[in-house]
């Protein structure tokens, strides 16, 4: 038996092990890092009280507010913090759908939608007595807005679109969907496209989570356009905003703000690095036999790429490249810790099973994607073994 300082990781790539997940989350933005320790002297107090630590927060997380409406070009009243992305969509497309009860209890989502969406959705029905129906895709994950159109019911409450796939990456013809459903309010998650791509246009309520583009974990956004129709699903509470609950964590939004500022500085160049080294890995794991490459192949997130291997296991090969040195996902996005069969690659008509999700952060290099791109062949060629 080895002992503990005999213990060592496996192979690993030329500047150690990689981490190829940022869909799953990133480490934090320097300047998010910087923000929140200086943050966490001043913005610990309770901004809902009248002393002065207590105004100090308020400052702060009104800041917070400030800085996120001008990076998405909304107004500060339309953002709230909430204490994920996954709250932030169930208090959104749940709030619009509840403001709609008059209407009716019947909800439309693509049929590739991240969990949160499907199991609100899905609780609303238990809760209610409501119903939801799921739009089918094309190959490449994409709804179809005039499709969703003719799935609208008189008794539909609210429409559910993302602004990209979470799996695939896939954007979504957001402003085309709210312009075929009317008066219908779009809710948009857009946890997968905010610190990556433009926030389209046309959605009543979105959703975003900041660790996806380098804030802290523990913070999602709430974004509601001015007269939206929207009511809390959820019980009240007296906060500094109406609709979130409990303590806001200010030094967390600060620092969230402060990481989204940052990569609206520098994504261009950032995307434009990060899309070269996709199209980099699309071209190899392309050239492998039996190797199905999914999602749109232009109109998408420029950091993500998931392809399908014929006759293989994802587990075994998420192993395998760890073992190399490459973190990597397979499975569903909104369940990968069970490695269950995607939701969305069935959606599509793509193989469940065999699929690994590459995903790049800001500082992902060209040496460590070249050393995937020469392991990959080599993995996929053991395994078939």
């Amino acid at each position: 038996m080895r002992s503990s300082q005999d213990v060592r990781p496996g192979p690993i790539g030329p500047t150690g092990p990689s981490d190829l997940d940022a869909a799953a989350s990133t480490a934090l933005h320097p300047a998010a890092r910087e923000t929140l320790l200086a943050a966490l002297d001043h913005g610990w107090a309770d901004p809902r009280r009248l002393h002065k630590q207590a105004r100090d927060a308020r400052l702060l997380l009104d800041n917070a507010r400030e800085v996120v409406a001008a990076e998405l070009g909304l107004r500060r009243d339309d953002v709230t913090f909430t204490s994920s992305g996954t709250d932030a969509v169930h208090r959104g497309l749940l709030g619009l759908r509840l403001a709609r009860s008059r209407v009716g209890r019947h909800a439309l989502a693509s049929a590739v939608e991240h969990s949160a969406v499907l199991h609100a959705l899905e609780w609303a029905a238990a809760t209610d007595g409501g119903s939801h129906d799921l739009v089918a895709v094309d190959r490449h994950a994409r709804v179809d807005p005039d499709a969703v159109r003719e799935a609208l019911s008189p008794t539909t409450a609210v429409v559910a679109v993302q602004a990209a796939n979470h799996e695939v990456g896939t954007l979504q013809p957001v402003t085309a969907v709210a312009e075929a459903i009317g008066d219908v309010p779009l809710f948009v998650d857009a946890c997968a496209a905010v610190g990556h791509v433009d926030l389209p246009a046309g959605w009543a309520a979105a959703a975003a989570s900041a660790h996806k583009w380098g804030g802290p974990a523990g913070v999602g956004l709430l974004l509601l356009r001015p007269g939206t129709r929207w009511r809390s699903p959820f019980p009240a509470d007296d906060r500094v905003d109406p609709r979130s609950s409990g303590f806001e964590n200010v030094p967390a939004a600060l620092a969230a703000a402060a990481a989204l500022r940052a990569v609206g500085t520098e994504r261009a160049e950032v995307a434009a690095r990060q899309r070269r080294l996709i199209d980099r890995v699309r071209g190899v794991a392309a050239g492998i036999e039996d190797v199905d490459v999914v999602g749109d192949p232009d109109e998408r997130l420029p950091h993500l790429v998931t392809f399908s291997c014929l006759y293989l296991d994802g587990e075994a090969l998420v192993t395998a490249l760890d073992r190399r040195g490459f973190g990597v996902a397979s499975g569903s996005a909104c369940t990968a810790s069970t490695l269950e069969p995607s939701h969305v690659l069935a959606a599509m008509g793509a193989l469940t099973h065999g699929n690994v999700r590459l995903s790049l952060h800001r500082d992902t290099d060209e040496e460590t994607v070249e050393a995937f791109c020469r392991a990959l062949p080599e993995v996929v060629a053991e395994l078939r073994r």
